[in-house]
């Protein structure tokens, strides 16, 4: 590995690795989430951005879906754990979509954001950034 390769952030696309970046960024949901009483009451919009470091499988420049990771799938996956039952931290939340993600063997790493944006008035949003790797078989 180069220095120039080994400083190379993990979320970026790298031609020499053949690897990808997948992201979905600013996903608008609502989820029931939260500790508190009026956060059990009913759902509460929550912003969510995933990156995803995706290696090239051969095949890939054959224009078809099936070859890909497709965002379309991320997006409703996300949707669906986000219409599930009630989680008290969104820490748990995104430990939930990071695992989702990494059921994709092509899937190296995943980095999730989820934001509350109507959580304070004082300011534009609080959250949690996590970073998981896919485990080594």
């Amino acid at each position: 590995m180069t220095e120039q390769t080994s400083k190379r952030s993990l979320f970026e696309a790298d031609a020499v690795r053949r690897i990808a970046h997948v992201f979905v960024h600013d996903l608008e949901v609502n989820a029931i989430v939260g500790v508190h009483e009026h956060e059990k009451a009913g759902p509460q919009p929550i912003r969510i951005s995933i990156d995803l470091t995706v290696r090239e499988l051969p095949g890939t420049s054959q224009d078809q879906l099936e070859h890909v990771v497709c965002y379309e799938d991320v997006v409703r996956k996300v949707q669906a754990i986000c219409e599930d039952d009630h989680v008290n931290l969104i820490e748990t939340l995104a430990e939930r979509i990071a695992a989702s993600c990494l059921e994709d063997a092509r899937v190296h790493a995943v980095r999730v954001r989820v934001e509350k944006p109507s959580a304070f008035e004082e300011c534009a949003s609080v959250g949690i950034e996590i970073e998981r790797l896919q485990p080594l078989t």
